[in-house]
């Protein structure tokens, strides 16, 4: 049988989501799949079978080291019935306190994590405010005053299906650089500013690149235009910097 679990996590103690290899091995840094297959495996399976970690499982997608989620969705296959609300309970145990799941659920053997994924939401916040505060954390703070109307303007030019090289970074493994961008905004809540971003697919790094242009926007007061400028030049020269991972997080994945 195959299950689906939804997954939430800090990412700031990780080495991103996906367990990474180098020459076929295992690299030993902490995951998030890492842990959650461990977890599982000394839950469903004999403690002698743990360290090849029999149950493997997939995710909708990639986050990296820093990148939250409130929304991620894996799955893993089984041939045993398992208890919900027992599996839920025993496996949040065993996981670290940053890591946790719910939502166990049956679903056809044709479902998969990733590549039935539909949409995939996106927020990032980021601290608009000339100083620090105790509890601001790791989240980036921006000293100069941010105009959210602009910054929607620019987000604007982003909706529908576009080439998105001008905002991907170097590791990008997927030839296909283009995506469909169906909701971009901005918010501002106090001295919080919240940029949402859902799309069919993201290429690494994208949505922080976006976010470092809209940034390099604002800082430098440059027309909104140029959003759309950096867009079409498919050139990752033209956009700004990759900004912080931490205030990322991963809030949706519809299918």
């Amino acid at each position: 049988m195959r299950y689906a679990l939804d997954v939430q996590y800090i990412g700031k103690n990780y080495s991103g989501s996906q367990i990474q290899y180098e020459g076929g091995k295992e690299i030993d840094k902490p995951t998030i799949q890492g842990e959650i297959e461990k977890a599982i495996c000394t839950l469903l399976e004999s403690k002698t079978q743990i360290n090849n970690r029999p149950i493997k499982t997939i995710f909708s997608g990639r986050t990296d080291k820093g990148v939250n989620s409130l929304g991620q969705v894996i799955h893993f296959d089984y041939d045993k019935e398992i208890v919900a609300s027992k599996f839920i309970y025993h496996v949040n145990e065993i996981l670290p306190d940053d890591i946790s799941v719910d939502n166990l659920r049956i679903v056809p053997d044709s479902f998969h994590a990733q590549k039935s994924a539909k949409t995939r939401y996106y927020r990032y916040e980021l601290i608009n405010r000339r100083y620090k505060q105790a509890f601001d954390g790791d989240i980036l703070r921006v000293k100069y005053e941010l105009n959210v109307e602009r910054m929607q303007s620019a987000l604007n030019f982003l909706l529908g299906e576009h080439d998105f090289s001008s905002f991907k970074s170097s590791g990008t493994l997927n030839p296909s650089k283009v995506c469909f961008i169906r909701r971009a905004e901005v918010e501002k809540q106090g001295d919080r500013i919240f940029i949402h971003i859902e799309g069919n697919r993201f290429l690494y790094n994208m949505v922080r690149t976006i976010v470092g242009t809209l940034l390099e926007i604002e800082g430098h007061k440059l027309p909104v235009e140029h959003m759309k400028n950096v867009l079409e030049a498919k050139d990752r020269r033209k956009a700004g910097q990759t900004v912080s991972p931490y205030g990322l997080t991963l809030m949706k994945v519809e299918y």
